[in-house]
């Protein structure tokens, strides 16, 4: 009888429902978790794909019968490089490349500048500035863009050659007001390291260039990478200070090659532009990665 009870009690056991095994529940939802991301892959590199494909498409026509194009050309690079007459897409590159680099070095001395001063120093309205920061930093930038449209104007810096200092200025200037990521991985900084320098008769200056920015690499990296960004990708601001196609950013240029006189001929162009603007956004991925990962493995070791 025991031993009968026992055999049933051991084939009960092995019917165990299955809300409440959490062996088959955790195997569930690894099959739902590993479904659900790669869908989500798929939606996220379809239009990558189509990008890249659309910009060898040989028809430049932007409504097509397939979804991917048929016949491919190298024609659409060729063109987006040599025919200036219409739109000079490489001169609009350059001078992206050119606010890009000067607004990436301005922004990162700015952005350092002030958290260390708002991390290392103490100093009267030190507290009131940051909050000052904080409550201006809640409000979208595209609600000044008037008002710094006709501050440049006043200057003369709406017109020729001074179109490109002028979108420096405007993206650098407001620069320093983001220090708060970077104070706060300098508050991670212990204060001991600064009062050795200074017993050790380092000044200000030699602590912040030999101890504080080493140690901030890794933000470095994120704050460079951030500066060189917002003028390669802005829209709003260069739209409202570049008139003219000798000043255009490389997203005037785009946004321009989908208006109804130009797509027929530069849909495929757009593309291959499109393209051509990632280029140096994955440059300099690349690079501050490796950066990135060295600062992170000497900070290790150290």
């Amino acid at each position: 009888m025991a031993q009968t009870q026992t055999r049933s009690g051991a084939h009960g056991s092995s019917h165990v429902p299955f809300w409440r095994d959490q062996h088959k529940r955790r195997i569930v939802g690894d099959v739902f978790t590993h479904a659900f991301l790669a869908i989500m892959s798929i939606i996220w590199l379809v239009p990558i794909v189509w990008v890249l494909l659309e910009s060898f498409n040989q028809n430049t026509a932007p409504y097509q019968k397939t979804f991917f194009p048929r016949n491919y050309t190298l024609a659409n690079y060729v063109q987006l490089f040599t025919e200036r007459d219409v739109l000079n897409f490489p001169r609009m590159f350059l001078n992206t490349l050119f606010i890009a680099i000067f607004v990436c070095i301005i922004s990162l001395f700015f952005v350092l500048s002030v958290a260390f001063c708002m991390s290392r120093l103490r100093f009267h309205g030190r507290q009131t500035f940051m909050n000052i920061a904080l409550i201006l930093g809640m409000f979208p930038s595209i609600m000044a863009v008037i008002a710094i449209y006709f501050i440049l104007k006043a200057f003369g810096l709406t017109s020729g050659a001074l179109v490109l200092v002028a979108l420096i200025l405007v993206y650098s200037a407001g620069s320093g007001a983001g220090f708060y990521v970077m104070k706060g991985y300098m508050d991670t900084i212990p204060l001991s390291l600064d009062e050795a320098a200074y017993l050790d008769g380092c000044s200000r200056w030699q602590v912040f260039i030999r101890i504080i920015i080493p140690i901030c690499r890794p933000m470095i990296v994120y704050q460079a990478i951030v500066g060189f960004l917002a003028p390669w990708l802005d829209f709003v601001m260069a739209k409202a200070i570049a008139r003219t196609q000798d000043n255009f950013t490389v997203a005037l240029g785009l946004w321009q090659m989908l208006q109804k006189e130009y797509i027929n001929q530069w849909y495929a162009r757009f593309a291959a532009g499109a393209v051509c603007v990632s280029i140096p956004i994955a440059i300099l991925f690349i690079i501050m990665q490796r950066f990135y990962q060295e600062s992170m493995s000497g900070s290790v070791k150290g």
